[in-house]
């Protein structure tokens, strides 16, 4: 497959913001409604076969846990090539699952030359369709059996993740106590709850999920777990926000109504890279669940994961991604 090409730094876009917004709306309009129709029984047949298959075989252990029709992605065959030497692991956010959080990313990596896989993690009892709200803990054990899964398939020796929101910060949890370090390269988080989040940014953030905004204060683990100062996200950030031998990015965006402010997306020490969508393109003003659609934002996406090859985005991504 084609390596991507470099883009050169251009001035600002002249297209529309108006028009670029509401293109994106509709694109996160379509994912939502994908949420929420026809994903109750493939999540629920994912979460049914993880509980009997069995340990010793990682890669069916994996395949238990990879999401469903993500395009470009969970192809267990494929085989890095020295372009891209590492599998890239998509990890999705609170409320959400792998098969509806990655439909933009996922094949456009793919179709960059990437070994792409997506899962879908963090249910609990008695919940149908809404994922990622297990404990932080819990689902970071289910991301390191996935990651283990994509090694041993794969051959590769490290892996890199991209996630979004909560799949942004959960991983760091995998890192630091679950042996994820020597196995991870490189992390982007995509406006990561990484210190955390009001509740109001939770509850804002459940109004995009009909029946979500019942479990933040009830049934939802993982929204107690990144509400700021929780005893995870004490735990996780205590001596230091990152762990020696991996790369951390965070793509924020100024506009980010979840997680809030959105500074608290950043990440303090050595191999930190924290971007702000608006220092690479004023115009660009997605919100925290527009993120994992926006073309900016996958254009630097891309620029992290192969930095010596992809340049920083900038308002042309708008046309380009």
């Amino acid at each position: 497959m084609p390596e991507t090409p470099t883009h050169s730094p251009l001035p600002g876009s002249r297209r529309r913001p108006g028009g670029r917004r509401l293109a994106s709306l509709a694109t996160g309009c379509a994912l939502l409604f994908a949420a929420l129709a026809g994903t109750t029984g493939p999540a629920g047949a994912a979460d049914a076969k993880t509980a009997t298959t069995p340990r010793t075989d990682p890669v069916g252990a994996a395949e238990a846990l990879a999401a469903p029709g993500v395009p470009g992605a969970n192809n267990w065959s494929c085989r890095p090539s020295p372009a891209h030497p590492r599998p890239v692991v998509l990890v999705h956010g609170t409320f959400a699952n792998g098969s509806v959080n990655w439909d933009t990313v996922a094949p456009a990596l793919a179709q960059d030359g990437y070994c792409v896989f997506a899962l879908t993690y963090g249910a609990v009892p008695n919940v149908p369709v809404l994922r990622a709200i297990a404990p932080v803990a819990d689902s970071a054990q289910q991301l390191s059996v996935f990651v283990d899964g994509v090694l041993a398939a794969t051959g590769a020796g490290q892996v890199d993740v991209v996630g979004h929101s909560q799949g942004g910060m959960m991983p760091r949890y995998y890192l630091k106590f679950d042996g994820g370090a020597a196995k991870v390269h490189t992390l982007v988080g995509i406006a990561p709850s990484n210190h955390g989040t009001t509740l109001d940014g939770l509850a804002t953030l459940a109004k995009s999920f009909p029946g979500a905004l019942d479990l933040v204060r009830s049934a939802c683990p993982a929204c107690a777990d990144q509400v700021t100062g929780s005893d995870t996200l004490s735990r996780l950030n205590a001596g230091g926000d990152t762990v020696p031998g991996v790369t951390y990015w965070v793509i924020a965006t100024r506009y980010d109504e979840v997680v809030t402010p959105y500074r608290s997306q950043f990440l303090s020490g050595p191999d930190v890279h924290d971007v702000l969508v608006q220092d690479l393109c004023p115009t660009n003003i997605p919100g925290h669940v527009l993120m994992a659609v926006d073309p900016v934002v996958l254009h630097e996406v891309r620029h992290a994961l192969d930095p010596a090859h992809v340049a920083d985005a900038d308002c042309w991504a708008n046309l380009t991604g």
